[in-house]
């Protein structure tokens, strides 16, 4: 069979992940049957806000918080930008200090560019050639006026799990506010917001089987932010509009599918990405790994072929939904940030892989998919 003519092999899953077919039912049955506006007081209105804090629970399950702690937003990049702007005095932002990592996603470093744009500080911490934040450096980045550190706990394109636990450690000693972007970490592998240590934690909806345009933000009880939407006060004054029950049942339905489902979610994806790795390693000389060998998710991998652009080599794939870095700069001919980050050298780190497998996928399709790669490394390097 021709690569082409065949059923799309999507090992893209930090990219986005398809609706687990119990958040369709769920989205389905709201779109069907509530259509209530949560803030009224009659049955209809009612049961909506039911469905909506039954979502808010399952949340609050996967991250071991409670219930309380959670609000629903947009979507990761939402929740990352109601930290990293919700902690400021926009009257006085040159006495603002903030910490995070070269490493961090886009929607860290932008709103961080934002805040040094208006007057605030910030810091960017280097990482080692794994992608790892010393946590020694983030003590020495402390200064009295620290309001926020924020370092993301597992990586989009390498998959490196940081030392969370450390840094949380060195930022509540100090007195300082901590986040993680956990968008990536969540229902992937364990966690617990108590056993972290965090203040805040992102979580985004379509990373873990759930819709697009929802996500959640963990708020540590006794923990304030300034709001990036006022209006009607929903969400506790966190995050003011009518809320979507549709996307939040989905949200809550993929918590609570992820958890249930965990530990065996868990060992297929490293079982798959494993044997994967494997395949590639014995038949690729030169093949490089981007990123930490052992603490890393389960379903990433990041490899460069030296010499070779990743994105020529997905070209001749199109039996393949893979990345040749994040999705958001996917087309960009620009060297990875995180890559750079790292130290890696252009003429390696252009050629990077970014393969992410799934809940969906089987073992013959990563063998399958094993083949077709190192059938057009090896062409291109005729």
């Amino acid at each position: 069979m021709d690569q082409a003519s065949g059923p799309l092999i999507y090992l893209d899953h930090n990219a986005t992940t398809p609706l687990a077919p119990p958040v369709v039912e769920a989205m389905a049955r709201v779109m069907r049957e509530e259509f209530g506006n949560p803030s009224s007081p009659y049955s209809l209105g009612q049961r909506a806000m039911e469905m909506i804090e039954n979502a808010r629970n399952e949340v609050a399950l996967v991250l071991g918080c409670d219930r309380s702690e959670v609000i629903f937003t947009s979507g990761g990049s939402e929740s990352n930008n109601m930290v990293v702007k919700g902690l400021v005095d926009f009257a006085r932002p040159q006495a603002f200090h903030a910490i995070v990592s070269a490493i961090e996603h886009p929607a860290i470093l932008n709103p961080c560019i934002f805040l040094m744009e208006v007057g605030a500080n910030v810091t960017i911490l280097p990482v080692d050639s794994f992608g790892l934040v010393n946590p020694d450096d983030v003590r020495k980045a402390i200064r009295p006026e620290t309001g926020l550190i924020s370092i993301m706990l597992a990586n989009n394109e390498t998959g490196t799990l940081e030392p969370i636990q450390e840094i949380a450690a060195i930022a509540a000693e100090q007195g300082v506010p901590f986040h993680t972007d956990a968008a990536q970490a969540v229902a992937k592998i364990p966690l617990n917001v108590k056993q972290l240590g965090v203040d805040f934690l992102t979580v985004a909806g379509h990373k873990l089987y759930g819709p697009k345009g929802v996500g959640a933000l963990f708020i540590k009880n006794g923990r304030q932010l300034t709001p990036l939407i006022h209006g009607g006060g929903q969400e506790k004054g966190n995050r003011s509009g009518t809320e979507n029950t549709i996307l939040i049942a989905g949200l809550g339905e993929a918590c609570r599918v992820g958890r249930e489902n965990l530990e065996q979610n868990l060992a297929a994806m490293t079982s798959m990405r494993d044997r994967l790795q494997a395949l590639l390693f014995e038949a690729v000389a030169d093949l490089v790994l981007n990123g930490h060998p052992d603490l890393r998710l389960p379903n990433t991998l990041n490899v460069s072929v030296p010499g070779v652009e990743g994105a020529r080599i997905l070209e001749g794939l199109p039996g393949i939904a893979a990345s040749t870095g994040a999705a958001c700069h996917d087309r960009s001919v620009k060297l990875s940030h995180v890559l750079a980050a790292m130290g890696v050298p252009p003429e390696v780190g252009m050629g990077a892989l970014r393969f992410t497998v799934g809940r969906t996928n089987t073992m013959e399709q990563i063998e399958k998919a094993a083949w077709m790669i190192i059938r057009r490394i090896r062409e291109m390097r005729r």
